[in-house]
């Protein structure tokens, strides 16, 4: 039976540690950034990030991402509060998505990162993916691994090649939460391999 781990104020599903992902680029080619009936969820310290980095990152998008961006702005908020990077028309990509001579989607914020032109990597919610997190009442944060099908073959390779979710993501969940929470999540997984029937 599915359950949670609670690490601090943080409670993580258990498949965060037992499941198997690895994000197989050469069969999807970024399909996350395409996918989707909405854009990337944002935080709100992340929004200066985004402004400051923008005049890097506009060169590299197509005329209609801009337009939307000049008219809608570079983020939009739902009735609920909550904040996302805008699509293109018709639950398209994201607006920050930017295509390579091959056709895989790459952020193009990422690729100002990368090239040292910009301080922000990308949002974090795009760099935890396939974790999800979410706020709740209480304050403490909830982590939960968003099964999508169109990341069956992470599953797939994860599963041959033995990397779990939270390894997949050591670089991004160590940026969020730190290298202490990282280790602790390591020593949950650990635990439970070696106690296989607390599961």
């Amino acid at each position: 039976m599915p359950y949670m781990i609670q690490i601090d104020n943080k409670l993580i599903s258990d498949d965060v540690v037992k499941e198997h992902f690895a994000c197989d680029l050469n069969a999807c080619k970024g399909a996350c950034c395409i996918a989707g009936d909405g854009g990337a969820p944002l935080l709100k310290d992340e929004l200066p990030l985004l402004e400051k980095a923008y005049p890097a990152v506009k060169h590299l998008l197509g005329e209609e991402a801009q337009k939307i961006i000049e008219t809608d702005g570079l983020y939009v908020e739902d009735a609920d509060g909550s904040l996302s990077t805008p699509l293109l028309p018709n639950m398209g990509p994201c607006v920050y998505t930017i295509f390579d001579e091959k056709g895989f989607a790459w952020c193009a914020i990422e690729k100002m990162w990368k090239e040292g032109k910009v301080e922000w990597q990308k949002p974090i919610s795009c760099h935890l993916y396939p974790i999800r997190v979410t706020e709740l009442r209480s304050g403490d944060l909830a982590l939960n691994y968003d099964r999508w099908s169109i990341c069956s073959d992470a599953c797939k390779r994860g599963d041959k090649e033995k990397i779990r979710v939270y390894q997949f993501l050591k670089e991004p969940i160590i940026r969020q939460f730190g290298e202490e929470f990282y280790e602790q999540l390591d020593g949950v997984s650990k635990y439970l391999d070696e106690n296989p029937t607390l599961d």
